[in-house]
């Protein structure tokens, strides 16, 4: 049985996942749409720069994260400057570390979900006299929709299973930024812990192996309609 300050964790855990993925997914689904359908030079480059975080080190991540959001980086100086907050050793750092390292998974699934999409029915529509955002809105969006949920289900599970780049970059403080891979380690530390690490890593698996289950069930059900299509 779960003890109050664990369930905290789990309950930590998942808000970070669930926040990365939703402040994610408008930026993966516009770079996925540029790479689904997008002629231009760079798209190579901008390729191999969405799918860095799979191939660095973690940590390199993290600290890149850290430069940029530190009170002189750019990014955090901005923040500091205009809305007067940081999200160093807090849990909205923690989700953008998650977010970060979720980002490549969610683009590469939901890119493959636009390309599938048959694009003469696009051109029907628009041969219909549909604009391009009603065509978007009623034939592109919805076919390819049950590729974007599954890309948010396997971003979420990468999410919570984020580590490197989140330790280097907001630390491991508890009830603040100790999601449950960070709160396995710590009690891989600590003499005796071997009982919690079993409890959280159980839920860790359970968590991750029904997020993967649900995106194998969403990427069957898209490709049986496109087949039927």
């Amino acid at each position: 049985m779960l003890t109050a300050e664990e369930w905290g964790i789990v309950a930590l855990s998942l808000k970070v996942g669930g926040v990365a993925v939703l402040v994610s997914l408008p930026l993966a689904f516009g770079l996925a749409w540029l790479l689904a359908r997008g002629r231009f030079p760079g798209k190579v480059l901008l390729d191999a720069l969405v799918h860095l975080p799979l191939v660095v080190p973690p940590v390199v991540t993290g600290w890149l994260l850290l430069l940029a959001f530190a009170p002189a980086g750019p990014i955090g100086s901005w923040l500091a400057s205009w809305f007067g907050v940081s999200v160093l050793f807090r849990w909205t750092g923690a989700a953008v570390a998650a977010g970060v390292m979720a980002l490549p998974l969610m683009v590469r699934a939901i890119r493959l979900s636009i390309e599938s999409v048959d694009r003469r029915l696009e051109q029907a529509a628009r041969t219909l006299g549909a604009g391009r955002w009603r065509t978007f809105r009623t034939v592109t969006l919805p076919l390819s929709l049950p590729g974007v949920i599954a890309g948010v289900v396997l971003g979420f599970a990468r999410a919570l299973g984020e580590f490197g780049a989140t330790i280097t970059f907001v630390s491991n403080v508890p009830g603040e930024t100790q999601t449950l891979p960070l709160a396995i380690y710590a009690a891989l530390q600590t003499p005796g812990g071997e009982a919690l690490v079993l409890r959280l890593a159980g839920i860790s698996v359970l968590l991750s192996l029904a997020a993967l289950i649900v995106s194998e069930l969403l990427a069957r059900r898209a490709g049986r309609g496109l087949h039927v299509l």
